[in-house]
């Protein structure tokens, strides 16, 4: 990204430098402002002390920073720098706050802001398909690949994508997304926040910080989205004319046999809100019917990575909660399901309606016993511990016509560094199959 005026002279704090974190300080650093970073980590402090001063500043004055940057996954529930922060009056933001101010010195644009607790990184790529299939010149970011402030400026008129996480926007107060657009809002993170309220309070900030008159493209099937579309309405919200707030409903019965990789009635959603979002930006209908069809889909995301002796195997690994694995149990009739690492919920009663589809359940990492203890009383279950153990044993009790899914319903942290890795774990151990 191009250095921006808005910050020389200026002083800020960078907290964390993994790749967002050295993405800011070469911004800041290019944009002439005054760096102080710190990491626990040797290496990665090593890496900017040409750009930065290199200091443990948490204990320190803060008052004389503009802002601290810190890495969205930083718990700020408990971590201290929030207090200290709050008592200096120094605000915390994130990579995207710092684009947001400095969007008035870039090529005349757009923003897309995509959010919601599943379905928001297909969603968001989908978006940019569709707008690049339309000759339209786009970047997807945030949440998703690069960091933003590491990516080359659009020219003009070009739409930058962002797939937003509530951490992100908890860390934003300025983004003004000319479109912006909710999936829907399901329990998770709850270690991070004090209720689902307040988690799903940090969703509806997206909408809080655009102009009354740009667009919002909600899907209502779950009843904290639909309430935030109605809130949309209300005068303490902004009153905001019904013709800027598009809603829209799955509903279960949209015709998706021409998207190959948007399969399963969590992509029905997920397509809607996106065609809608393109024509919110005024992509052609012919574009738009032209992406879905072409659109090759993500990793991790009920991507098939082989087939033995009949017998397919997919990879949803990005399925990190009980909720984001329904639609994947939901879309094949009869699996072996992979599921386990670090619970975010003690229950799977998002899964239960498609228990009928699963022929036997192999449980892995840290809450293996917990899921084999809830899963025993309606299917057979194998405690396996290990991801190459669980999908050996599947492999070896899977027919011609079934599925192996690794769908874990869990975060990836005990075992794997994050959904990626545990993914291209799956992929490795599918491969070693004899």
């Amino acid at each position: 990204m191009k250095p921006a005026t808005a910050f020389g002279d200026k002083r800020y704090a960078v907290l964390g430098l993994a790749r967002t974190g050295l993405s800011v300080v070469d911004y800041l650093w290019r944009s002439s402002a005054g760096v102080t970073a710190w990491d626990d980590r040797e290496e990665a402090r090593e890496q900017v002390a040409a750009k930065a001063r290199i200091e443990n500043f948490i204990d320190e004055d803060l008052t004389h920073f503009a802002a601290i940057v810190v890495s969205p996954g930083v718990p700020l529930n408990n971590h201290t720098i929030a207090d200290k922060a709050r008592a200096a009056g120094v605000p915390l933001i994130c990579d995207i706050e710092l684009f947001a101010q400095a969007r008035g010195e870039l090529p005349a644009h757009k923003v897309v802001g995509v959010t919601g607790t599943n379905g928001k990184s297909t969603t968001a790529a989908l978006i940019h398909h569709m707008i690049e299939t339309a000759g339209m010149p786009a970047l997807l970011g945030g949440n998703i690949g690069n960091p933003i402030l590491a990516e080359e400026a659009l020219p003009a008129g070009g739409v930058y994508v962002l797939e937003l996480s509530s951490f992100q926007i908890d860390l934003t107060q300025s983004l003004d997304c000319e479109v912006a657009a909710l999936l829907n809002i399901t329990p998770d993170h709850l270690d991070r926040y004090e209720s689902f309220d307040a988690y799903a309070a940090s969703k509806a900030r997206l909408f809080d910080m655009q102009s009354r008159d740009h667009m919002a493209v909600i899907a209502i099937d779950d009843a904290r989205s639909a309430q935030i579309a109605w809130d949309l309405q209300k005068p303490e919200h902004g009153a905001r004319d019904p013709a800027h707030v598009i809603r829209v409903a799955a509903g279960g019965c949209m015709d998706q046999s021409g998207w190959p990789a948007l399969q399963g009635p969590h992509n029905a959603q997920n397509a809607l809100v996106a065609m809608s979002a393109a024509r919110a930006l005024g992509v052609p209908e012919p574009a738009i019917s032209e992406a879905l069809a072409s659109f090759p889909g993500l990793p991790h995301r009920m991507e098939r990575v082989g087939e033995r002796g009949g017998v397919a195997f997919i990879n949803d690994s990005k399925a990190t909660n009980p909720t984001s694995t329904a639609p994947a149990l939901a879309a094949f009739p009869k699996i072996h399901w992979i599921l386990g690492g670090r619970a975010k919920t003690r229950d799977l009663d998002a899964c239960e309606p498609h228990f009928g589809h699963v022929r036997a359940a192999y449980t892995i990492g840290e809450s293996a016993e917990l899921l084999e203890h809830l899963l025993a009383p309606r299917m057979t279950v194998r405690n396996c511990g290990a991801l190459d153990k669980a999908v050996r044993l599947a492999a070896d009790a899977a027919k011609p016509g079934e599925t192996v899914l690794l769908s874990p319903a869990c975060a990836s942290f005990d075992q794997f560094s994050d959904y990626e890795a545990r993914g291209e774990a799956f992929r490795a151990a599918v491969r070693a199959l004899a």
